[in-house]
């Protein structure tokens, strides 16, 4: 496998955040793309949001308890804390982060209890943005057969046609992210296996380490 980048170079490593839709596969998705990268001789650090921080921590704890505006604010300052605490030091030691969860889905969750998308934006228009957002998307019926299959893990999920809304949020979601100068890739991924979305990503990588002065600002869709 070609190496992404040579290994004599020094830098800053890449920031990879992975969001799309409760039962989209994000976890297994990026295990596999973690492989990848692994084999491609990156030096790879994986985490997620809610962080294991101490923010992070009470966040996870108070969503079934806490919402609205209250619930995004917490959330919005796990990230600042995540940012500050994990993501940019691995960063900076020349790590690809990829995170399970990062604004894009800060746009999308506090959408179900009603929170003003302007509102939203402003507490996560001042986090880093990663050098490539994924945002999976998936046929609304097959999340939703997914979630039945596996049950809910937090209310969100519970409510009456979720797995409509939250596909409908989180195309918003890249569209404000699109603008604001995010790179997103969007990837359906309704019938692929987890491996394949895996390599669609990584291909992405190895064209963004090949060309690495073009800025997109279109999203993708796959």
């Amino acid at each position: 496998m070609t190496r992404l980048r040579p290994s004599s170079d020094h830098q800053r490593g890449l920031f990879i955040s992975i969001d799309g839709p409760s039962s989209a596969g994000k976890s297994t998705i990026l295990a596999h793309l973690s492989q990848l990268l692994i084999a491609d001789g990156e030096q790879v650090h994986t985490t997620a949001e809610p962080s294991t921080g101490p923010i992070g921590t009470l966040a996870r704890n108070l969503t079934e308890t806490v919402s609205g505006p209250a619930l995004a604010c917490l959330y919005s300052a796990d990230r600042y804390h995540h940012l500050e605490s994990e993501i940019r030091p691995r960063l900076e030691a020349g790590e690809t982060v990829l995170c399970d969860r990062y604004v894009p889905s800060g746009l999308v969750m506090q959408r179900f209890d009603g929170v003003d998308p302007a509102f939203l934006w402003s507490l996560n228009a001042h986090a880093d943005r990663p050098d490539l957002a994924v945002v999976l998307e998936a046929d609304p019926q097959t999340i939703a057969a997914r979630l039945e299959s596996r049950g809910a893990h937090n209310r969100f999920q519970l409510a009456p046609g979720s797995s409509h809304a939250e596909s409908r949020f989180y195309r918003q979601a890249c569209a404000r992210l699109v603008q604001a100068g995010y790179d997103v890739l969007r990837i359906d991924c309704t019938t692929m296996a987890p491996d394949q979305l895996a390599q669609i990503i990584r291909d992405r990588l190895q064209a963004f380490f090949a060309v690495p002065e073009l800025e997109t600002t279109d999203a993708r869709t796959w």
